[in-house]
């Protein structure tokens, strides 16, 4: 089986990209042929050479590189199957497509619908799954709909931060609502780019032009004295049928994130090796533990995802209460991810876990390859 492995991309993510996507280009069985493509800040992709494989693959900390050689600049055919991805001077065969993307172009369904029309397998969400939960506003929407306890919040949109009289309202009603301290993010954005904690007007005026440098909405939301819970889904929601061993909706078993700094931001999850301890299991009780898998599974389900994701909560420190705090279609699978670490907790190792996620992605694209398109 050939694996085309899309990497880089145009995201505050890219360099992210770039060390989770050597790790998943380690963790495929030697048996199956890898391309590596890699997709610069600008948007251009490009083939790399066997080299580069062969060079991450003979050192565990080594990081992908975007050799952007015009030879092997790669286009998409539509409706193009195996055959969709083509340079100047070939064809590449590939049967599916392991597009480790975080972020913008990456985890927003853009990527996904370009695969879709390309007629490719692909591992994670689908199209529309990828589009909603990478909007935090509308997927804190669809799981209040299902009774998931969502972290209490006021949306702020820019056309909000150009009228000052609604931009005074929202403000006020979040500070009347929640309080001081308050997080700020943008809507649409991952890794925590963009986001900061604010204790005051000052501080949440200047949090707020943060994020709208990030995003057209943005989310106010209660700074909860909570323990971050993360849990790791797989599997295909919709499509699933129950006799599947491959499909079926797991949980695996809940990990905590315990910052070493104030939040866990951008730079605790990737820049500093020391930015947090992870604890897995969870040090929850049996019930509590359960009752993490059981919500991950049915927000998982509500929101159509299928192939994986993370699924992060927070458990108040005073009441011992439950919330979703929000949902990642294409979790980090860094040397220090939570995503793969949970997996292999649970009994997977790294090679099984990358086998599970290729398998899922060619029954998902089978399941929809079988659906009317057309009247002729």
């Amino acid at each position: 089986m050939t694996v085309a492995i899309i990497y880089g991309g145009r995201s505050g993510e890219h360099e992210v990209s770039l060390v989770s996507a050597a790790s998943v280009a380690r963790g495929i069985k030697k048996s199956n042929k890898v391309l590596l493509i890699g997709i610069t800040p600008k948007g251009n992709w490009y083939l790399q050479s066997e080299k580069e494989y062969e060079r991450i693959c003979a050192d565990e900390k080594a990081v992908l590189k975007i050799e952007e050689n015009e030879e092997n600049r790669v286009f998409v055919a539509p409706a193009g199957g195996k055959n969709a991805f083509v340079t100047k001077n070939q064809v590449l065969s590939v049967d599916v497509v392991f597009p480790v993307l975080h972020g913008t172009y990456g985890e927003d369904g853009t990527i996904q619908g370009l695969l879709d029309m390309a007629d490719v397998p692909y591992v994670g969400c689908t199209t529309m799954a990828s589009s909603l939960t990478m909007d935090k506003e509308k997927t804190k929407q669809v799981l209040e709909a299902q009774g998931i306890n969502v972290v209490p919040y006021v949306c702020m949109k820019r056309s909000d931060l150009l009228d000052s009289s609604r931009y005074d309202e929202l403000v006020q009603k979040a500070v009347d609502t929640m309080g001081f301290p308050l997080f700020v993010k943008p809507c649409c954005a991952g890794s925590s780019n963009g986001a900061s904690k604010a204790e005051n007007k000052k501080e949440l005026s200047f949090a707020l032009m943060e994020a709208f440098s990030w995003d057209d909405k943005v989310l106010i939301e209660k700074a909860i004295n909570a323990r971050e819970i993360e849990c790791s889904v797989t599997g295909n929601s919709v499509t699933a049928p129950g006799e599947s061993e491959i499909e079926t909706v797991r949980a695996y078993i809940p990990g905590e994130i315990v910052p070493t700094h104030e939040f866990y931001d951008y730079d605790a999850k990737y820049n500093d090796p020391d930015g947090a301890g992870l604890c897995i299991p969870a040090n929850l009780s049996i019930d509590m533990i359960e009752t993490v898998r059981s919500t991950a599974v049915k927000a998982y389900k509500a929101l159509d995802a299928s192939g994986l994701s993370r699924v992060d909560f927070f458990v108040d420190k005073a009441s011992g209460e439950l919330f979703f705090n929000e949902i990642n279609t294409m979790p980090g699978f860094t040397s220090i991810s939570m995503f793969p670490k949970m997996c292999i907790k649970a009994g997977l190792t790294f090679n099984q876990l990358t086998d599970l996620l290729l398998d899922e992605a060619i029954k998902l694209h089978e399941a929809k390859s079988k659906l009317t398109t057309s009247r002729k």
